[in-house]
C-alpha cells in the first residue's frame, strides 16, 4: 500500500499553544512519532495512518467521529499498522502511553492496529466513564461485528455502545426470563405472573441441572467461555512473514516463466494462442510487482495471474506435441491463498445479481451454514469491499480478461 506524508508540523508553533503537545524528540524516536500523532490529534480526533488513509471511505471515519462526538466527552481515536520493528514495538499500550503523554489532555483514548479488530484504551482523567462499562462496550463490539469487519466498524460500535445508559450486556444474544411488557389489569393479576415465573425459572434450573450433570458431572460449567485470540504482535510478526514468503514465491515464479517463455518456440495455431495469454498474463503480473511496495490483495492478484500464466504455458507445450492439456482447477475466488477450488461452481447470489465462482472447500462449506467465507482480507474488511479489479473480477474467476485490464491500467479506479 502507498502510504503519504499527510501531516508536517512545526514544533515551533504548537509551543505557544497552552493545551499543546509536549516537544519533539529527536526525529526517529517513539516520543517523536506519538507528538506526531498527537498534532494530528488536535485537529482531528480521529487519526488515520497514511498508510490507511485511501482505504477507509469518508463514509467509515463520519461514522466514528459522529459516534464519538455523541459521548459528551473528549475521545480520540488512532488507527495505525503495527509491526515488532515499528517505532512502539508493535504495541498497543506503548501507542497510548505515549501519546496520552505528549498531548497532555483528558479523555478516552483507543488505538486499533489496522490489520486488527481489537481496539485498546486508555483514560486519562476521565470519570464520566467506568473501567466495567468500557471493558463491556468492547466486548460486546466484538461480538455484534463479524470476523470480517474493519477497525472502523468496530470502534464505532463500540463509542455506541458507551453512549446508550447502562452496562451493555456482552452477548448479543436477549436473555429469556424477562418479559418485555406484562399486564397487570385485574385481581391477582401480578401475583400470578410472579407465581409462574418462579414455577418457570424452577422447571428450567431443574432441566438445566440434568443436562450439567449428565454431560459434565458434578461441579457447574463457566456461563461463557473466553474467545481465544493470537496477541496482535503475534499476528502481525505471522502476517509481516507470510507476506515475506509470498512476494518471495511470487518473484521467483515470475523469473522462471519469464525464462521458460523466452525459451519456448513460437508455435502456430492453438498453440500461439495460449502461449500468447501466457506472455500478456506474466507481463500483467510483471507491471504488478514493479509497483512501489505493491499491497496484499496485489500481490495475491499477481499469484493469481502467474499461475493463469503457468496454465497457459503448459497447455503451449502441450498442444503442438498432441498431448491433452490438463484441466487444472482455478484458485479459490474468496481468498486464492486456500488453494484450488473443489467442485462444481458455486452459485453466490447478492441484492439481485447470482455468480459462478469457484470455491474452496472450506469456503463452499461456510457458505452452506450461512456463515461469511474467510476473505482474503482488504485493507478494512473482505478485499472485495474495494473498488479494484480484483473486487470486480473476484480475481478473474467472472470471466474477465485480467492481463487486459492491468494492460488498460484499470488495477484501482
Amino acid at each position: 500500500m502507498k502510504a503519504r506524508i499527510l501531516f508536517a508540523c512545526l514544533a515551533a508553533a504548537l509551543t505557544a499553544l497552552t493545551a499543546a503537545p509536549a516537544q519533539a524528540a529527536p526525529a526517529g524516536t517513539p516520543a517523536e512519532r506519538a507528538h506526531e500523532i498527537a498534532t494530528a490529534l488536535l485537529k482531528d480526533p480521529l487519526y488515520v495512518d497514511p498508510a490507511y488513509k485511501t482505504a477507509l471511505p469518508e463514509n467509515l471515519r463520519a461514522d466514528v467521529k459522529k459516534k464519538a462526538s455523541a459521548l459528551g466527552y473528549p475521545t480520540y481515536t488512532i488507527i495505525l499498522p503495527l509491526t515488532p520493528s515499528d517505532e512502539f514495538e508493535g504495541k498497543e499500550d506503548n501507542v497510548l502511553t505515549l501519546v496520552i503523554d505528549a498531548l497532555r489532555k483528558p479523555g478516552l483514548y483507543v488505538v486499533v492496529d489496522g490489520g486488527s479488530r481489537f481496539p485498546w484504551y486508555e483514560t486519562k482523567d476521565l470519570p464520566q466513564v467506568s473501567d466495567e462499562k468500557l471493558n463491556a462496550s468492547r466486548a460486546r463490539a466484538l461480538d455484534d461485528t463479524g470476523y470480517d469487519a474493519g477497525p472502523t466498524e468496530v470502534v464505532a460500535r463500540m463509542y455506541e455502545l458507551l453512549a446508550q445508559p447502562g452496562i451493555p450486556s456482552t452477548s448479543p444474544r436477549p436473555t429469556s426470563g424477562t418479559p418485555t411488557q406484562r399486564d397487570d389489569s385485574g385481581s391477582g393479576g401480578h401475583g400470578t405472573a410472579v407465581t409462574l415465573g418462579i414455577v418457570g425459572g424452577l422447571l428450567v434450573l431443574v432441566a438445566l441441572g440434568l443436562v450439567i450433570g449428565r454431560r459434565r458431572g458434578s461441579g457447574s460449567a463457566p456461563r461463557r467461555e473466553k474467545t481465544f485470540r493470537i496477541p496482535p504482535h503475534v499476528a502481525a510478526t505471522v502476517a509481516a512473514e507470510r507476506r515475506r514468503k509470498l512476494t518471495r514465491d511470487t518473484n521467483a515464479e515470475l523469473t522462471t516463466l519469464g525464462s521458460q517463455l523466452a525459451a519456448l518456440p513460437t508455435t502456430e495455431g492453438a498453440g500461439l494462442a495460449h502461449q500468447q495469454a501466457a506472455l500478456d498474463d506474466h507481463a500483467a503480473a510483471s507491471k504488478i510487482l514493479d509497483s512501489p511496495s505493491p499491497d496484499l490483495v496485489d500481490l495475491v492478484g499477481a499469484m493469481v495471474l502467474l499461475d493463469k500464466g503457468r496454465r497457459e504455458y503448459d497447455a503451449a507445450v502441450a498442444t503442438p506435441a498432441g498431448r491433452r492439456v490438463a484441466d487444472v482447477p482455478e484458485l479459490c475466488a474468496f481468498n486464492p491463498l486456500h488453494g484450488r477450488s473443489t467442485g462444481r461452481p458455486t452459485k453466490v447470489e447478492s441484492g439481485g445479481t447470482t455468480l459462478t465462482l469457484p470455491l474452496c472447500n472450506e469456503c463452499r462449506q461456510a457458505l452452506k451454514r450461512g456463515a461469511a467465507p474467510a476473505s482474503l482480507p482488504g485493507k478494512d474488511g473482505p478485499y472485495w469491499y474495494e473498488d479494484s479489479l480484483w473486487a470486480r473480477t473476484f480475481f478473474g474467476t467472472t470471466g474477465d480478461d485480467l492481463a487486459a485490464a492491468v494492460s488498460r491500467g484499470e488495477l484501482h479506479r
